[in-house]
């Protein structure tokens, strides 16, 4: 067997100005995929999410490091050079790396990097074929670009948590965040792809660009089927719990002992639900036999079901309905996530080398490529842990002045 080939972005050099999650998260996929990243970080304090925990990495012993878990979900495979880019010499040194680099991403406010020749026209100026990603909460224009955006407003000024929730006619009820940072998450994805889309225009063209991501474009667009909802309609989708707005039945349902989610995606599925349930019939009755009909007589079909689900236990109709092939699955924990034997199967959980840790555990990339796979060469890196060997293997600085500079810095 020929043994893999490179992975798909070996060779790519990428300078990372970014913090928190969104950023991070579209470096490290970078990084996952061979790129290799340089994260510049504030001397002393670093990435704000380095002091967001507990919990934190614990050493050998089981004590507590100064890592935060929340830092290492997003920062693994990356190369940390602690800068300050207030300073001129700071800024200096990061003008020159990115001379070097193929990609720089940025998540600082709109305009905040110009003072410091390392805003977008600047790097533009001294290397055109940088590909030049900015990623704030509202983007480049617009009347609300220069305000700071955070995931949980805008997952509410998005309109996620408007049809995310129970109804408000039912106890708890009311707006709901998502329970991961998911504006941030898919701004990330999305700034991979146009990451990889400008790459590979400038193998056309030998150019770079600019690649302006905003939180609230990505929360928008990510709103999918609910937005073509009320576009089509002219009615805002409203919150409705753990139940589907388009098909039915698609939600949780109570059984003798516990919950389990019912998917049904057609009516031959729904055909052999009833069966399974005991409740043949109601595939045949008019207001049910179509999805259009079940979606329209929810009120009326949803109650017939919940009586006939809470006859047997959970475990015993997930049995059932798989062997029907009928869409259900359990509502797991994190700790039975990775305690699944297909999460194990596709090895979602991996563990990387580290200084302090010895080893830490990480939630591996879902992108599985059969020829040229994703790269797992270390976990997150401690502050400024690369700053000798980037400034002098990148930039040939001389050891006395990164002696000098480090001490200035610390």
């Amino acid at each position: 067997m020929s043994s893999p080939r490179p992975a798909p972005l070996t060779g790519i050099k990428v300078l990372d100005l970014t913090r928190v999650l969104a950023g991070p998260w579209c470096t490290q996929n970078l990084a996952d995929l061979g790129a290799e990243v340089i994260k510049i970080e504030r001397p002393g304090s670093g990435d704000d999410t380095r002091g967001w925990g507990p919990p934190y990495l614990k050493d050998p012993q089981g004590v507590d490091t100064s890592e935060a878990a929340y830092y290492s979900c997003a920062n693994r495979n990356k190369l940390s050079v602690a800068l300050d880019i207030a300073s001129p010499r700071g800024a200096e040194l990061v003008r020159q790396l990115a001379l070097q680099c193929d990609i720089l991403v940025e998540n600082f406010k709109v305009g905040g990097l110009k003072k410091y020749g390392l805003d977008y026209e600047s790097i533009k100026a001294i290397n055109p074929a940088l590909i030049y990603c900015s990623i704030t909460g509202f983007g480049q224009t617009g009347p609300y670009a220069s305000r700071p955006g955070y995931d949980f407003m805008i997952q509410g000024m998005g309109g996620l948590m408007s049809i995310t929730g129970e109804r408000d006619d039912l106890p708890g009820g009311g707006p709901q965040k998502a329970g991961v940072a998911v504006a941030d998450l898919m701004t990330g994805m999305y700034a991979t792809v146009g990451i990889m889309a400008a790459l590979h225009e400038r193998g056309r063209s030998g150019l770079g660009q600019h690649v302006d991501m905003a939180l609230l474009d990505c929360q928008v667009a990510m709103l999918a089927n609910q937005n073509l909802n009320y576009l089509t309609s002219g009615v805002s989708p409203q919150r409705a719990g753990n139940a589907h707005q388009n098909l039915v039945p698609y939600q949780v349902f109570a059984a003798a002992d516990g919950h389990l989610i019912v998917a049904v995606g057609n009516d031959t599925q729904f055909r052999a639900y009833c069966g399974v349930i005991g409740r043949a019939g109601l595939a045949d009755d008019v207001r049910f036999s179509t999805n259009s009909n079940r979606v329209i007589n929810r009120e009326t079909l949803v109650p017939l079901l919940t009586e006939a689900m809470k006859l047997q236990a959970r475990d015993y109709w997930l049995e059932a309905l798989e062997r029907a092939g009928v869409p259900a699955g359990p509502i797991n924990t994190i700790e039975q996530v990775y305690n699944n034997p297909q999460v194990k199967a596709r090895e979602m959980l991996r563990h990387l080398p580290h200084p302090l840790a010895g080893k830490a555990p990480v939630g591996a990339s879902p992108l599985k490529l059969s020829e040229s796979p994703v790269e797992y060469r270390h976990a997150a890196p401690l502050l400024g842990e690369h700053t000798e060997q980037v400034l002098s293997g990148w930039l040939g600085l001389p050891p006395e002045e990164i002696q000098t500079l480090l001490g200035r810095e610390r």
